[in-house]
């Protein structure tokens, strides 16, 4: 008997008590799909996570390397990625109450 990554993944708390997603629902799986090459579901399931990726791997850099990546294009992802996933939070409720 086979686990598979879903078996490990956390449940969303606030679509367990008020039944409805929350921005980063959907997060685990798309990572999930990634590593399975699935990059367009990927996307579906959670659009911004290659801002996610991007912004991760810049800040990782710039914490771990002598070089320091200027403070700049991190807030610039900070905020890509944050708007990216209110449009992406909003546009998946708007079907939701439709």
């Amino acid at each position: 008997m086979h686990s598979k990554p879903e078996d490990y993944m956390l449940p969303c708390l606030n679509k367990k008590l008020f039944g409805i997603d929350c921005p980063g629902c959907g997060l685990q799986r798309s990572v999930v799909l990634v590593s399975k090459g699935e990059f367009k579901n990927a996307f579906y399931r959670f659009p911004p996570i290659y801002t996610s990726f991007l912004f991760i791997i810049v800040v990782f850099f710039h914490f771990t390397l002598k070089k320091k990546i200027t403070s700049k294009l991190i807030i610039i992802l900070a905020i890509l990625n944050t708007v990216i996933t209110i449009v992406a939070y909003i546009l998946k409720m708007n079907k939701l109450f439709t």
